[in-house]
């Protein structure tokens, strides 16, 4: 389930140390690499979310990111340094190197199906989460994530962006990357004026994003699947495009915040959702699409000159 890949091993230099669970770490053709644990959260073999040339955007400092679950008034989450692991049992991980699955049970009554893998755009991996109910009863279902940003190179000190606030099951949102993601409660901002509301190059601060789904009364034995979606672009625009890609409703971006720039170069930082009840970003061509677009129409030209010469 280890993957030796050479910018891991270049990252971790000489004091490699092996973790004590089992992972994976994805990559895709964009330069995305996503490390994930056999829990379902991120952070594996020292890859947190990272773009080549740029670098990770979830290890400095604390290792901040993990999700929750719950069905009625019973919670359990695996969450890192936000919380640790209380109230979940792992089922199975089983990996390749392009994709990752991990089945993890909430008490006796919630399983939690996170299934890893690339996308439609090179600029993200998706997460295909499936929430199923085991209770005997009808139950009502809540997933939450957080994520504290640490943009480089100005770790520590980001803008934020959250959009998509109104979903149909967005229950909650802020900027507290910090927090536990306990469903069934809802932390307090690190900058005020972040809850429910979306917020445009919130900052520079130290923050991230936290969001929770609730999907309301699911009857015994029945599921509810929605994807998240973690990635990097070398700019907020070609972040934007890779989210309309997908089809994302709800999201966070990371920016560094050098010389107070807010254009997301030389990366912005992707943490987005669908299948949530929300409007979809707007679909636009990834700027690679639009090169190919424009060479094909140049070759267009050429030809039709040809033809009338």
């Amino acid at each position: 389930m280890l993957n030796f890949k050479k910018h891991v091993l270049a990252a971790l230099g000489a004091t490699l140390v092996l973790p004590s669970f089992a992972g994976q770490v994805i990559s895709t053709a964009g330069g995305v690499s996503l490390g994930i644990q056999d829990m379902g959260a991120l952070g594996y073999y020292g890859v947190g979310l990272s773009l080549d040339g740029v670098g990770d955007a979830i290890m400095p400092g604390c290792l901040c990111e993990g999700w929750g679950a719950s069905f009625n008034s019973t919670a359990g989450w695996s969450a890192n340094a936000n919380g640790g692991d209380f109230n979940v049992s792992l089922v199975s991980f089983t990996s390749t190197a392009t994709s990752a699955e991990s089945v993890v049970n909430v008490g006796s009554g919630l399983q939690v199906t996170q299934s890893y893998g690339l996308s439609a755009s090179t600029a993200l991996i998706k997460n295909h989460v499936t929430l199923t109910n085991q209770s005997g009863a009808d139950a009502s279902l809540r997933y939450s994530r957080s994520m504290d940003w640490d943009i480089p190179p100005t770790k520590y000190n980001e803008y934020v962006t959250i959009g998509g606030v109104g979903a149909r099951h967005l229950l909650f949102s802020n900027d507290n990357g910090f927090a536990t993601p306990d469903p069934l409660n809802n932390p307090d901002a690190v900058v005020a004026g972040t809850n429910n509301v979306n917020v445009v190059d919130s900052g520079p601060d130290d923050h991230g994003a936290y969001f929770t789904f609730d999907f309301g009364t699911v009857a015994a034995g029945k599921s509810v699947s929605f994807d998240i979606f973690y990635g990097a672009a070398a700019s907020e625009s070609a972040a934007m495009s890779a989210l309309g890609r997908v089809g994302a409703e709800v999201y966070s971006l990371g920016q560094n915040s050098r010389t107070g720039l807010t254009d997301g170069t030389p990366g912005t930082y992707i943490f987005g959702f669908a299948g949530v009840g929300g409007t979809p970003v707007p679909a636009v061509p990834e700027p690679e699409t639009y090169v190919m677009v424009i060479a094909g129409l140049g070759m267009i030209g050429v030809l039709t000159r040809r033809r009338r010469d």
